[in-house]
């Protein structure tokens, strides 16, 4: 893969790379990525041919890109909300919370359902978004519920790894699914109520025996 995904970059991109991104972005969305040419990036992000070029140098590289743009603002999302530093059911809601409000949000939707159906035609295309993704974002769940196994708080006993793919399908639930396919459009309330609900369940399937009534020193 020609970009790096979800590094921690701290130099801000230059104005006509993100024009580029959110030109790319909005019309990947629209018409999925076989309607989109590069020609119609650089008209729409209003730059040249050759300065797109430069910058990235074909459609699969754009793709990654706008991807892993997407997967630093989640790291960034969800970073903000996912904490140790609070009683751990306050820790636990903040993450299902940010978590469930990223994956329902538009773009994160519409980027989901570009690659879904895309899938037959560009197979690979889902193996680079998943990678880019949703792998990256249960790598990360993984490596937050290492820290609450360290702190004790999580039973010590779970696969990081296999937990963090059941943390991330239980808070998606099937609120997901219904707004995916476009059956429901929650209200704040029933996203809340969802992130809720999971918080319950994942403290009765992972936290340590009370832990969930103490505070971090």
């Amino acid at each position: 893969m020609s970009t790096a995904l979800c590094t921690a970059e701290t130099a801000e991109p230059p104005r006509k790379y993100r024009a580029v991104l959110s030109a790319a972005g909005e019309l990947f969305m629209a018409l999925g990525y076989a309607g989109v040419s590069m020609d119609a990036v650089a008209k729409t992000a209003g730059v040249s041919k050759a300065t797109l070029y430069a910058y990235l140098p074909s459609k699969e590289a754009l793709l990654e890109a706008v991807i892993a743009e997407r997967c630093v603002e989640m790291a960034a999302q969800i970073s903000a909300v996912a904490v140790h530093d609070v009683p751990l059911p306050e820790a636990v809601r903040l993450l299902a919370d940010g978590w469930l409000r990223f994956v329902l949000n538009p773009r994160s939707l519409g980027m989901y359902r570009m690659v879904i159906a895309e899938n037959a035609r560009f197979p690979e295309l889902a193996r680079r978004f998943y990678d880019a993704g949703p792998a990256r974002g249960t790598r990360w769940i993984a490596g937050w519920i290492a820290e609450e196994q360290r702190r004790g708080r999580l039973r010590p006993e779970l696969d990081p790894a296999v937990a963090a793919g059941q943390v991330s399908a239980l808070i998606r639930g099937d609120l997901f699914n219904r707004v995916v396919l476009d059956v429901e459009q929650p209200s704040e309330e029933r996203v809340a109520r969802a992130a809720a609900a999971a918080t319950e369940v994942l403290l009765r399937a992972f936290a340590v025996p009370q832990a969930d009534c103490e505070s971090t020193a």
